[in-house]
């Protein structure tokens, strides 16, 4: 649900709408340059799980301001993530790489990793494990939207399971990420096409189906529901 109030603005050109094959698209961009503004939550400085764009602001220092905010990667019912989490180089919980049931299992599922050896990283769950590489954030989500150019291979054509979906891909030379929610329910096939076909990505992961929320005030959005696990978002100056 949408919940239209007003809301501080940040820089401009950091999310705009985007429509593709008759269906709208909240796109979100981080260029390299403000990759050290990317932040990923958890919990507060008690230890207590954020959950919702509310406390996430009240956790920003004086002249900070959020530019935009979205759930980040599926989490237990103690608001755990379910995957991989790292914040600020350190491992909160590790990457799990077994197939499984649900949408996290369903192989290849992927890690988004920022501040690495590339600005931003989608990287192939398993491959993470194997490689190791360095991250100053990443959370691990599934399944993979795109991967290397391809779509899921699960993926259907027909399918009849729609939702409003939030993930996020990478540009091919790592120099961007793009956070992106659809505004209405989408299949998976159709929202992994946007990722490769309208916005060129060859690697894309999906956060969530069930839970996906925005905060972008320059679309006038705080969206609200269910408390969250992880949350993304880039901070700026207010």
């Amino acid at each position: 649900m949408v919940f239209a109030l007003t809301l501080p603005v940040m820089a401009e050109g950091t999310c705009e709408t985007r429509d593709f094959e008759g269906k709208g698209y909240a796109v979100c961009t981080v260029p390299a340059a403000q990759e050290s503004n990317l932040r990923l939550w958890l919990n507060g400085p008690d230890g207590k799980v954020l959950g919702d764009f509310t406390s996430i602001r009240g956790t920003l220092a004086p002249g900070e301001g959020l530019a935009f905010a979205m759930n980040a990667g599926m989490f237990h019912s103690d608001y755990s993530p379910v995957g991989l989490l790292i914040q600020d180089g350190a491992e909160v919980t590790p990457i799990v790489t077994p197939a499984s049931r649900g949408n996290f299992g369903m192989l290849p599922n992927g890690v988004f990793c920022a501040g690495g050896a590339r600005p931003f990283q989608v990287i192939e769950s398993r491959a993470f494990a194997s490689q190791r590489p360095a991250c100053r954030i990443a959370s691990q989500s599934g399944p993979m939207l795109v991967i290397d150019g391809e779509l899921h291979p699960r993926f259907l054509v027909d399918s009849d399971s729609r939702y409003i979906r939030n993930g996020v891909g990478t540009s091919p030379d790592g120099q961007t990420a793009i956070f992106v929610m659809s505004n209405r329910a989408v299949t998976f096939h159709e929202f992994g096409r946007f990722f490769r076909d309208e916005l060129g990505v060859r690697n894309a992961l999906y956060f969530d189906g069930s839970i996906s929320r925005l905060y972008a005030p320059e679309l006038g959005r705080a969206d609200f529901g269910r408390r969250m696990g992880p949350i993304i978002g880039l901070v700026g100056q207010d």
